[in-house]
């Protein structure tokens, strides 16, 4: 059985060390350990998989960042006028760079149409002191940047074999000893497209999701269950009707790394209970608890989600001002008379400023 330690220490009793195991023993034979949760299979291969994905694309990332402090050292600042230096157009001046051309018109031609910049603009931001030695080193970094990508399709595709509901051994999948196939896979699918309804919640943080916590959410009774488990949730730590600390505990790294994703992407997005909350914890508590309140939002909307298999219930961006009116009708009256003008309500359903 795999106990969490905290909560075999947290049960009274004799904890000296000689005596752990008969100890940790006696509790199990009695019932007063809980088992933690551990995931089928599936899905543990599934989060294997998915952990080696986001390994390589932080990898990936930071290839770029050198490659992009290589630029730097050569005075090419052509970050400044791309917006992604693996795109098409600073794919193509980039090779030409380590190919040996050092013009900066005919590095500017290589550009796209749909580029912003001007060919004047991306010509002034060629123009440095790329040398031999630039260029070996910026082949090193493509050269690795292109090695981290063939694996990360290769993943790509690995982990699509969880979701397609071919068979193993039929159709396009012909030969696949891996991914579990058939109705389970189908479902499979279809919980990830219902995970990615909830805002800021894309494909990929939907498999993440699926991935650390599993299709199933019987473990989590409820979700404010799942949302301490991931490491959301404020902590509780009282001693003598003092609270010492509400910070939330470490949890599912994995997890809450994806979770900052989604929280990051749903706080800006328009007109929606998600950026609604945001701005309105930002305004009292800050940037940082207010993510974390976005994240136990789409963590307990997951949990509704997988357990009834209904889509995500978009409560809108006026949720609160439609909950409280009279705390949004005070503000902006406030916010009128702090600028002079005078507010008059000749009946209930009117009112006059002047």
């Amino acid at each position: 059985m795999l106990v969490n330690a905290r909560q075999a220490r947290q049960i009274p009793g004799r904890k000296t060390d000689a005596a752990d195991c008969a100890w940790l023993a006696d509790l199990g034979a009695h019932g007063l350990l809980r088992a933690s949760f551990v995931p089928a299979a599936p899905v543990r291969e599934l989060k294997d998989l998915v952990r080696a994905r986001t390994t390589l694309r932080r990898l990936r990332g930071q290839e770029v960042q050198r490659l992009e402090k290589l630029l730097e050292d050569a005075a090419v600042k052509l970050s400044s006028v791309v917006s992604d230096l693996m795109g098409v157009s600073g794919r193509r001046m980039l090779d030409a760079l380590v190919r040996g051309e050092r013009d900066p018109e005919v590095l500017a031609a290589l550009g796209c149409k749909r580029l912003k910049a001007s060919p004047e603009v991306l010509a002034e931001a060629l123009t440095g002191r790329f040398t031999d030695h630039h260029a070996y080193l910026a082949r090193l970094h493509l050269d690795l940047i292109d090695a981290h990508a063939a694996k990360i399709a290769d993943l790509d595709h690995r982990i699509e074999g969880y979701f397609r509901a071919d068979e193993p051994g039929g159709g396009e999948t012909q030969g696949r000893d891996w991914g579990i196939g058939g109705a389970e896979a189908g479902e499979w699918a279809a919980k990830r497209d219902l995970l990615a309804t909830i805002p800021g919640v894309s494909k990929t943080v939907a498999e993440q999701i699926l991935a650390e916590t599993g299709p199933d959410m019987s473990p989590f009774a409820t979700p404010k269950r799942l949302a301490s488990w991931a490491g959301v949730a404020p902590g509780s730590n009282e001693s003598a009707g003092r609270v010492k600390s509400a910070k939330c505990r470490k949890g599912d790294t994995h997890l809450k790394g994806a979770l900052g994703v989604a929280a990051m992407s749903a706080a800006n997005t328009k007109d929606t209970f998600a950026s609604a909350r945001y701005k309105r914890i930002r305004s009292r508590r800050g940037h940082m608890k207010a993510l974390v309140a976005v994240e136990r939002h789409i963590i307990e909307a997951a949990w509704r989600i997988l357990s009834t298999g209904e889509p995500y219930l978009e409560l809108g961006g006026d949720y609160y001002l439609k909950r409280r009116p009279g705390t949004a009708i005070r503000k902006a009256i406030e916010q009128l008379q702090a600028v002079g003008y005078t507010v008059a309500f000749p009946n209930q359903a009117t009112a006059q400023v002047t």
